[in-house]
């Protein structure tokens, strides 16, 4: 939805969700909002400007950093060896084009890229992982490890192959259809997923034990990605199922597994 409201979609994409929106009135209503919402924060007296003293230290600041990396200036030597931060350098290529953005823009997008840049080196890119765990289980026609909608089934498969017991939920009644079980790899460990349908869309579950996760919901690459922790277990949905029926999903499953 937020892909589409900042027209971060290709035309196929963009047809495609322009479509559904058109007939699915929770969906409508949420884009209304997002849409919205951006109106409110564009008013004045929302945004503001950076005071151009700032944009100018900034500018120096960056232009010296350039002047140091420059050919015939010798750096001094790290005190660490680190490998490259592909972050770091698109911040570097950056800086160029910045100098024809409003100070403000410019601050914010720095602050945001050193953020990131930081949440990057201290762990992989999770919502990155998911979206391929997702993507690479449509592709390579390996949906499933064991096919059944059978609850009482998949949980027993995973006996011997986890770490954890992962919790099987029957959501038939609630729309949602359970299709089966696999394992997969995410952040270094073997993790399990849990296959569910609604309609045509496919929803991977991925879990495995996780303290002290809060809520959190991702919109990456067309797919959405909503992330809970329950007894003891990190939960992670990921669809192309708007996100409406995707907190739907997370809701009733929450709801139906142990706390």
């Amino acid at each position: 939805m937020n892909a589409l409201l900042d027209g971060e979609l290709d035309a196929v994409n963009s047809l495609r969700c322009e479509a559904h929106v058109a007939r699915c009135p929770a969906c409508a209503a949420e884009l209304d909002r997002l849409r919205a919402l951006r109106e409110r924060l564009a008013r004045e007296g929302i945004a503001w400007r950076t005071p151009p003293a700032l944009r100018a230290r900034i500018l120096a600041a960056l232009a010296e950093e350039a002047a140091s990396t420059a050919p015939g200036v010798r750096a001094a030597p790290p005190a660490r060896t680190r490998e490259p931060n592909r972050w770091a350098a698109r911040l570097r290529d950056a800086v160029g084009r910045w100098r024809a953005v409003p100070a403000g823009l410019a601050l914010a997008a720095s602050l945001a890229l050193a953020v990131l840049i930081t949440r990057l080196d201290e762990r992989p890119d999770l919502p990155g992982q998911l979206v391929s765990g997702h993507v690479r289980s449509l592709l390579a026609n390996h949906l499933t490890d064991v096919l059944t909608s059978d609850q009482h089934t998949v949980k027993p498969w995973f006996s011997g192959k986890t770490d954890f017991s992962p919790p099987v939920v029957d959501l038939d009644d609630r729309g949602f259809t359970l299709v089966g079980g696999r394992l997969d790899y995410i952040e270094n460990r073997v993790v399990a997923a849990l296959i569910y349908k609604r309609r045509q869309h496919v929803i991977n579950l991925f879990m495995w034990p996780s303290e002290g996760s809060r809520p959190t919901a991702f919109a990456r690459e067309g797919y959405n990605i909503l992330g809970w922790q329950q007894a003891g277990l990190a939960f992670w949905a990921v669809s192309d199922l708007n996100v409406v029926e995707l907190k739907e999903f997370q809701d009733d499953f929450a709801e139906r597994a142990p706390h």
